[in-house]
Parts: structure tokens; C-alpha cells; sequence
């Protein structure tokens, strides 16, 4: 796809109403806009009575991390991730942890450029396994993250994508059918937390991710935030590990991850790691045979264990991985039980770093070389 004026793009999913609106169909918000309004998302506008994406091609940032950054545990472990994001979120989490992108409103936050061929052409130079949609939902950009895909493939680099899963689903199979990996925010198991804290609606997710498992083969994981008095209640939790283990079975890793304080709840405690803890016990009762906890120093509720002998299989220490216990074919050393996930024979070495990474050098290389990119 080309850029017609400048980062604003034509998409496909959209269409007028009577009254002479145009409905954006991308996600299940169904933002219906007048010419020159905005969606909620903030990057999707009408303009000359079409819904278009304003920020293609359009970064707030480029940053090499580790794949458990996304956090990603059992896939390609060890190795770095190219991670970028844009403006906005059609979603409005009152708890964001990343507020100052996915709710800008300013295209100043847009501080970097690439095209899609020179972010996979960057990844490959810098040595990343993968590309990570990041830091704000790529749902809102998917033409671009389409193509970057794309680009990326071509270059045998995989594709991630970090996202709450609020997309139709004609657009959720596109968006999916280029990605390799996911993990997805299942922000609590409430549609009143969903519609009060977060705007949108749960059903809409786990229908995604039933999509995920039975319709896709993208491998993912599942994040959730636990607040203090908001989804953090045993009953909560254990009907919504018991509803993953019978919906999309008992291999999907889940993340219970600490809450800090932020954007429009300051006033709610942090998460206490007794908490997560919790959390990761009453998963593993009701089935699941991966789950983690994260945002906090704990190396036992990081590492992976074999869910037949319970022998140690990786073990992590925040972004390092110490033990490694797999074979070649990702099973067990211990027991020969599989392991669900995407590994290599041996595991990456990139640690805990985070590398800030300017695309612009890169287009620069590729200009001179006499290829336009």
C-alpha cells in the first residue's frame, strides 16, 4: 500500500450511513464521524467522506527488546524484538501504563519515520528474530502493520503483535493472517470492568481469541493486569482461567502482571506480589500449565516448568534466562513431555537490554545504495 498524502492512507473497513456519516467497521466501537472528525482511536479520520489512516508509516519510537518484554515466554526465547508503535488506542483504559502514546493527540509524538521495507531491512541488520506492534494497539494501524509484516516475511522475520484483541472480524482475520505471534491483554473476566474501566466490551476479546486457537495459527498469550479491588478477586480469577482452559485449552501461557499507579488511577494501591502469586496458583489449579507473574522480582513465577514432571524446563531471572532444559524439538530433558511453544534448538542470548534504534540511519543506507526504500 502507498502513502497518498504523505502518512494518510485509503482503508477498507468502513461505510456511509443515511445521515451522511461515514461508520468506521475496524473495531467494535463504530465510531461515526462527520467529515474532518476523528474516531476515538485518534489515527483513523473521515476524510472526503472515507475513513483513513493518518499515521502510515508513522512511529513514536524504535527500540530493540527482549521478546519476554512483551511478554512473549514461549516464543523465540532469549531472542531481540524490533518493537515500535504509533498514536492512540481505541480502547480508554483508565489504568494505561503507556498513556503518553496510546492517548496522545499529538502528531509531535510521531517522532520517527520508516517504510515498511526498511524496518524488516533494519530488523535483519540488527540481528532480530522478530518485529513487534507495540507500546499502543496495532489494530488502529493495521494497514500499516500489514505491510510491514509483509516486508518482513520476505525477509524471514517473524511478526508480534501486543493488542487487547477489540477488532471485528472481518478485519481481525486480516490483521491475524500476518502475524506470528501475539499476546493478548485480557484485562479482567467482568463486562463491568470492561465497559466502566476500559470503554469497550468482553465479549469482543474472547471472541479474538477463540479465533486465535481455532482459526489461526498465530501463537499467544495472555497478559492481565490485576488492580487492587477491580479484577483481582479469587472468584474472578478462577472463572476466568477455568473459561481458558476449557475454551482455548490448557497450553496457553497466561501473565498475572503488577499494577502501578498511573494516568486516571493514582489512587489505587499497587499490586502486592502475594497477589500474583495467588493469581498463578488458582491457574494452575484449574488447569493451565503455564502461568507467570510479572512486573515483579520473582524467578519462580517467571520460569517454565514441565507440566507432566514439573521438572524446571527455563528458567528466568526478570529477562535473563539462566536454565536452559529443552531438546533440540522443545521437549522436556527430564520426562520427554512437549513443551507448547515456538523454540529453537537453543535459546537466544540478547538479556535484559534495551536498545533505542533510529530507523532514519537506516533509510539513510539503503538510499545510497541506490534502492529506494
Amino acid at each position: 500500500m502507498d502513502a497518498q498524502h504523505g502518512s494518510t492512507v485509503a482503508t477498507k473497513y468502513w461505510h456511509r450511513l443515511e445521515d451522511g456519516r461515514v461508520q468506521c467497521d475496524l473495531c467494535p466501537r463504530y465510531c461515526k464521524l462527520h467529515e474532518g472528525q476523528r474516531g476515538l482511536c485518534f489515527v483513523r479520520a473521515c476524510e472526503h467522506e472515507q475513513i483513513v489512516l493518518t499515521t502510515y508509516g508513522r512511529s513514536s519510537g524504535y527500540c530493540i527488546d527482549p521478546i519476554e518484554k512483551k511478554p512473549l515466554n514461549h516464543f523465540l526465547p532469549g531472542t531481540p524484538v524490533l518493537s515500535f508503535g504509533t498514536a492512540g488506542c481505541n480502547l480508554a483504559c483508565k489504568f494505561c501504563q503507556n498513556w503518553d502514546i496510546s492517548k496522545s493527540r499529538e502528531f509531535d509524538t510521531l517522532a520517527d519515520s520508516a517504510s515498511p521495507q526498511t524496518i524488516a531491512r533494519a530488523a535483519v541488520e540488527l540481528g532480530c528474530r522478530s518485529v513487534a506492534f507495540t507500546y499502543n494497539d496495532p489494530v488502529i494501524f493495521l494497514e500499516y502493520a500489514v505491510d510491514v509484516a509483509t516486508a518482513c516475511h520476505q525477509q524471514g522475520i517473524r511478526t508480534v503483535a501486543v493488542t487487547a484483541g477489540y477488532i471485528c472480524a472481518e478485519p481481525r482475520a486480516e490483521f491475524f493472517r500476518f502475524i506470528d505471534a501475539a499476546n493478548v491483554d485480557l484485562k479482567a473476566f467482568s463486562e463491568h470492568f470492561y465497559k466502566h474501566v476500559t470503554g469497550s466490551h468482553l465479549q469482543d476479546v474472547l471472541d479474538t481469541l477463540v479465533y486465535l486457537k481455532h482459526h489461526s495459527s498465530v501463537w499467544f498469550e495472555l497478559t492481565t493486569l490485576l488492580i487492587p479491588g477491580h479484577n483481582d478477586s479469587d472468584q474472578e480469577l478462577d472463572a476466568m482461567t477455568r473459561w481458558v482452559v476449557n475454551e482455548l485449552g490448557p497450553d496457553v501461557p497466561m501473565h498475572f502482571t503488577a499494577f502501578h499507579p498511573d494516568w486516571k488511577m493514582r489512587e489505587v494501591p499497587p499490586t502486592p506480589p502475594e497477589t500474583l502469586k495467588r493469581a498463578r496458583q488458582i491457574a494452575q489449579a484449574n488447569g493451565v500449565r503455564y502461568a507467570y507473574t510479572g512486573n515483579v522480582h520473582d524467578k519462580d513465577g517467571g520460569s517454565t516448568y514441565c507440566h507432566q514432571c514439573k521438572g524446571l524446563l527455563i528458567g528466568r531471572d526478570w529477562y535473563v534466562l539462566s536454565e536452559w532444559l529443552l531438546t533440540a524439538d522443545g521437549a522436556c530433558r527430564h520426562c520427554g513431555a512437549h513443551c507448547a511453544g515456538v523454540f529453537d534448538a537453543q535459546p537466544g542470548s540478547w538479556g535484559p537490554r534495551r536498545q533505542p534504534v533510529r530507523l532514519a540511519d537506516y533509510a539513510k543506507t539503503h538510499r545510497a545504495g541506490g534502492v529506494t526504500g
